[in-house]
């Protein structure tokens, strides 16, 4: 697990955690397989992820659509944000979680 969260998983997890979200429950840094998710919420199968400037570094929309194909192999539904979408429109992105966490 990384111990340091970058600004917009900040701003999500405050959220994210205590049940705020419809009331369930999301995990930080929950292990799928050999892939670690930044948001979990178990009872929906839902994944969160937040994609920092590294995502879109020489090799990795690749490694991530890997990770994702091998995360929803489990039954997993995935919603992706950018880090910018979080800190420019936290708002939005929890309607858009809210919307699935029904």
């Amino acid at each position: 697990m990384r111990r340091n969260l970058s600004k917009a998983e900040i701003m999500l997890w405050l959220q994210l955690k205590n049940k705020k979200i419809n009331n369930h429950k999301f995990r930080r840094q929950y292990s799928v397989g050999r892939y670690v998710i930044d948001f979990y919420c178990p009872i929906l199968k839902l994944a969160v992820e937040i994609d920092g400037g590294y995502h879109f570094a020489e090799g990795a929309p690749e490694y991530d659509e890997e990770r994702q194909r091998h995360i929803e192999s489990y039954g997993i539904k995935f919603l992706r944000f950018s880090d910018k979408e979080v800190i420019n429109d936290l708002p939005k992105v929890i309607k858009r979680i809210s919307q699935i966490a029904k």
